[in-house]
């Protein structure tokens, strides 16, 4: 493809759709759309399911003796994405924030996601759904961040490892790989697996943990002060992750009784990516990265992030 506006690139297949000049660009270097929390879509409405247990006692109890009060709450400040995997991946997103779980008292040996409550959809399932839209896509790089483990032994993260191969196979990208596009498909590599635990470094095919900035705010205007701030002491080597993800605490729940985080981002998103249009990647001080947000389907947010891949064909745009 020429050098032409990347405002009007497909969404489904940007990647695919860059311009030459940007293939030898390593991938820490580009502009990525991220998701937060990418499968909380499917949280579980099922009453027998219990909150997850990183949650406040007080909350855990309350859910327990007050269920059908308490629970429609955990449910509107927990769900951080409406869409499905293949939905998000289709809006153009590329990494995914993936927290793994294995639920209590379960003895299946199934793990989920969780935010808030466990997911209904074990991870072997969405691994599968995101294994057949690369099938689909096959010049498209996904980044899936595991993190957060709650409840995993020794045991359970090497069923994970083992589910992470089953569903990818020759698709995951070898520490040892320069990470630029050209030679992702020239290798045919385009899974890169991030992994918070000691043992990525006894793993060829698990990359180190990818940082990410979180502000913990829940105004737009204190997040972006917060990483104006970070900005100045310059970006991480290679991946890292602007969450512009807003962070309510119990006070503003408490608060703001018939609202949801949906609403909180809906009225915050034209000033996140206003900032967001003023950003550049690329290594120098300053640069941003993976730029990872809530609700991502539900607004002009990815093609905005990569959009921003532009300055590096014309530096001074």
């Amino acid at each position: 493809m020429s050098s032409g506006s990347l405002d009007e690139l497909p969404m489904e297949s940007w990647m695919s759709h860059l311009p030459h000049a940007l293939w030898d660009t390593p991938l820490y270097h580009l502009a990525i759309p991220g998701s937060h929390n990418a499968i909380t879509y499917c949280l579980d409405m099922n009453d027998r399911s219990p909150v997850d247990l990183t949650q406040p006692d007080l909350l855990q109890k309350l859910d327990k003796y007050m269920k059908p009060l308490i629970r429609p709450f955990v449910y509107k400040w927990a769900v951080t994405q409406e869409r499905t995997i293949r939905q998000q991946l289709d809006s153009g997103v590329r990494y995914c924030d993936l927290r793994i779980a294995r639920r209590p008292n379960d003895s299946s040996g199934d793990l989920c996601f969780y935010h808030g409550v466990y997911t209904a959809l074990t991870v072997e399932t969405v691994l599968m759904e995101i294994r057949e839209w690369l099938d689909a896509h096959p010049k498209e790089v996904l980044i899936l961040s595991f993190s957060h483990f709650l409840g995993l032994s020794q045991e359970l993260h090497a069923l994970l490892l083992a589910t992470i191969r089953n569903a990818f196979t020759s698709k995951l990208c070898p520490k040892t790989e320069e990470l630029t596009l050209r030679n992702l498909w020239a290798s045919g590599y385009n899974v890169i697996v991030s992994y918070e635990h000691n043992i990525c470094s006894c793993h060829g095919d698990l990359w180190p943990h990818i940082p990410y900035w979180w502000a913990n705010k829940c105004k737009a205007e204190a997040l972006i002060e917060d990483f104006e701030h970070r900005k100045q002491h310059g970006r991480p080597g290679g991946f890292f992750v602007t969450g512009i993800n807003l962070t309510e605490d119990l006070k503003y729940i408490c608060t703001h009784p018939t609202e949801s985080l949906k609403d909180l981002v809906t009225s915050t998103y034209p000033a996140l990516l206003s900032w967001v249009r003023d950003q550049t990647p690329g290594p120098r001080v300053g640069s941003l990265n993976i730029i990872a947000g809530d609700f991502v389907t539900e607004s002009p947010f990815a093609r905005t992030v990569v959009t921003l891949n532009q300055k590096l064909l014309n530096p001074s745009s």
